[in-house]
């Protein structure tokens, strides 16, 4: 499922998951124009305005490369089923909109994405378990807090 694109192997951690949405940790300021460049339209960032590699100026950087900005700051100690459900609304209703578009979403490691992706992937789009499971988690070995995530269902997140 997974596929990589050599150009932005350069973003720490990137994986293209589908043809239309890439994962990746914290990408410089400089590698925005990069992701547009890969046709990317809408960049999604879950990670905290706090962290010390978060980027001050993302949002501006972001839209002045023409792509638009969302930012869900989802704390790395303390996911919540709201979280989750927010982001697969949001991703939802993005793809509802406009199937073909390219989505680029990030947080500082591509940790969190990568758990919520595999909700996504299976809850809303149906894929099955090993196709949801992003290659990163073969070197993440998530800890308890992400494991319990990683077990919720539906009717948890509240999908």
């Amino acid at each position: 499922m997974a596929c990589r694109e050599s150009a932005l192997d350069r973003i720490f951690n990137f994986v293209s998951l589908t043809g239309q949405i890439g994962t990746a940790g914290q990408p410089t300021s400089e590698q925005f124009a990069l992701v547009a460049s890969h046709g990317y339209s809408t960049v999604i960032n879950l990670a905290m305005p706090d962290h010390p590699r978060a980027l001050a100026d993302e949002g501006d950087r972001v839209t002045r490369e023409g792509m638009t900005y969302l930012h869900l700051p989802v704390p790395f100690d303390a996911p919540q089923p709201h979280h989750v459900r927010r982001f697969c609304r949001l991703l939802q209703a993005l793809r509802e909109d406009d199937p073909q578009q390219k989505i680029f979403i990030h947080c500082i490691m591509n940790y969190r994405v990568s758990a919520f992706m595999t909700h996504y992937l299976r809850l809303v789009e149906g894929y099955d378990a090993a196709d949801a499971r992003s290659p990163l988690f073969d070197r993440w070995a998530p800890d308890a807090t992400w494991q319990a995530l990683l077990a919720w269902d539906r009717a948890h997140i509240g999908l």
